[in-house]
């Protein structure tokens, strides 16, 4: 049964923001995983789908903190709310991202576009910094079964939303 924001915070809660909060982090880990150990580029909006995460990590575990310790139920009830708000966010980012990858929408049209740099510099390693051209956002760098990084990241972010609207309004167990 679903209760109020203000009902108590329990077993639930506790379980479901610790759930969220890892699953945050494996997910924005992972991406971060595949740029620096893998070597994977990514492009601009590859970078926007992390913003979600990034703000809403120190939020879950600001959450997991008041439901171990029996914070204010309201305020640890909103603070799960706010992660799933933000995974709802990033549920949008991670579709739009596929679709501008299978071509069913426009992409950004700064997305893999590089400024040229070389004019009165030095030819010197950060002066190349920005002649470097990003990977553009309507090619996947990988698929695996048939979802790119970026669906996968919306498949993670649709299943964290779930987890973290139940552990928002769900009836606790104490």
């Amino acid at each position: 049964m679903i209760m109020a924001l203000n009902d108590p915070v329990g077993h639930t809660q506790k379980t479901l923001s610790v759930v969220g909060l890892l699953g945050m982090a494996v997910t924005v880990g992972s991406a971060v995983g595949f740029q620096v150990i893998g070597g994977y580029i990514p492009c601009k909006l590859c970078y926007e789908q992390r913003i979600p995460y990034y703000i809403g990590l120190p939020i879950m575990a600001l959450a997991v903190i008041l439901s171990f310790r029996r914070g204010p139920a309201l305020v640890t009830r909103l603070l799960i709310l706010a992660g799933a708000l933000l995974m709802i966010w990033a549920l949008y980012l991670g579709v739009y991202h596929s679709g501008v990858e299978w071509g069913w929408w426009a992409g950004p049209t700064d997305c893999g576009v590089a400024v040229d740099a070389t004019s009165g510099t030095s030819g010197g390693v950060l002066d190349s910094l920005n002649s470097v051209i990003p990977p553009s956002c309507d090619k996947a760098a990988l698929r695996v079964l048939g979802l790119s990084f970026a669906g996968w990241q919306a498949v993670c972010a649709a299943i964290l939303a779930i987890i973290m609207l139940r552990g928002a309004f769900a009836r606790s167990r104490a």
